[in-house]
């Protein structure tokens, strides 16, 4: 199977069930408790993504030792910040926010790789900001931790890719893909341990499984997805989880953006994808 944009479509829409899974546990287990067992499940689908020439038992051996545990570290944060925003705000309103991440590539693309960044995709940057004030309504709804936890997931995802480009392709799956699951589980787990874990019910523990299941098969899709194609082809489907966010959010959740939330949900996605489209042009 190698047509890019059906793997992709199929690993965001992956992604978006395990999302919506874990929204579905909400009120009874802690963020770090519900992030511990995700993983649990995820780990053993991971297995797939595995390279036929790399090794999981090799993992921990890496060229870039400080880019790929600081990409870690960022994806540590940036699940723990997820779970708290999708299991406290709405769906749509949360990957609005996450979906600031290629904005924030921009910046620090500018800042940090010294790229030339254009008044185009300085503009796009400007555009996706007030779509951000049009889905959270300052002055007339109240800005919860949710929404600033899904804020910290983009900025999270966002540091992750830049740390990507600085290292380029020298990195084998099974050292980004190892490492994170590795941090996930030992910080989680060690949480866990501290604090006391409740007892998920049989429920829970299926939804749970559902939710690492689909991330596990959405890693998998993701990575055939860039062996066979490329990043400008993958990441505009990124943006298909909106759509799953408003179906999700709607049909099992009850919640129904407002006229205003939707159309800064749709400026955040045409700015994200305007900073793609001239990604591209530079690229090219």
């Amino acid at each position: 199977m190698r047509n890019v944009h059906v793997l992709a479509l199929l690993a965001y829409a992956a992604f978006s069930i395990t999302d919506a899974s874990v929204k579905a546990t909400a009120g009874h287990l802690s963020i770090f408790e519900t992030a511990f067992l995700v993983n649990v499940f995820a780990a053993a689908s991971l297995l797939l993504t595995r390279h036929p020439e790399e090794r999981w038992r090799d993992f921990w051996r890496t060229s870039h030792p400080l880019a790929v545990h600081g990409r870690a570290v960022c994806g540590l944060i940036a699940s723990l910040c997820g779970v708290y925003a999708f299991t406290n705000i709405p769906l749509a309103h949360a990957y609005a926010l996450i979906f600031l991440a290629p904005l924030f590539v921009t910046i620090m693309s500018a800042v940090f790789l010294k790229e030339q960044v254009g008044i185009w995709r300085w503009s796009a940057v400007t555009v996706g900001f007030l779509g951000v004030l049009l889905v959270v309504k300052p002055g007339y709804q109240p800005f919860e931790m949710g929404h600033l936890a899904a804020i910290g997931v983009g900025l999270g995802t966002g540091i992750a890719i830049i740390l990507l480009r600085r290292i380029g392709g020298g990195v084998k799956t099974t050292s980004v893909l190892g490492t994170l699951i590795a941090y996930l589980l030992v910080f989680n787990g060690a949480v866990v341990l501290i604090s006391g874990a409740a007892v998920p019910s049989w429920k829970e523990y299926t939804i749970l499984a559902l939710a690492g299941i689909s991330y596990g098969l959405g890693q998998w899709a993701f990575v055939m997805a860039a062996r066979y194609g490329n990043a400008n082809q993958i990441a505009p489907m990124h943006y298909s989880q909106l759509a799953w966010a408003i179906l999700f959010g709607a049909l099992i959740f009850g919640e129904y953006p407002d006229g205003i939330a939707l159309l800064g949900i749709g400026v955040i996605g045409c700015a994200g994808l305007f900073t793609l489209v001239r990604e591209r042009i530079r690229m090219s």
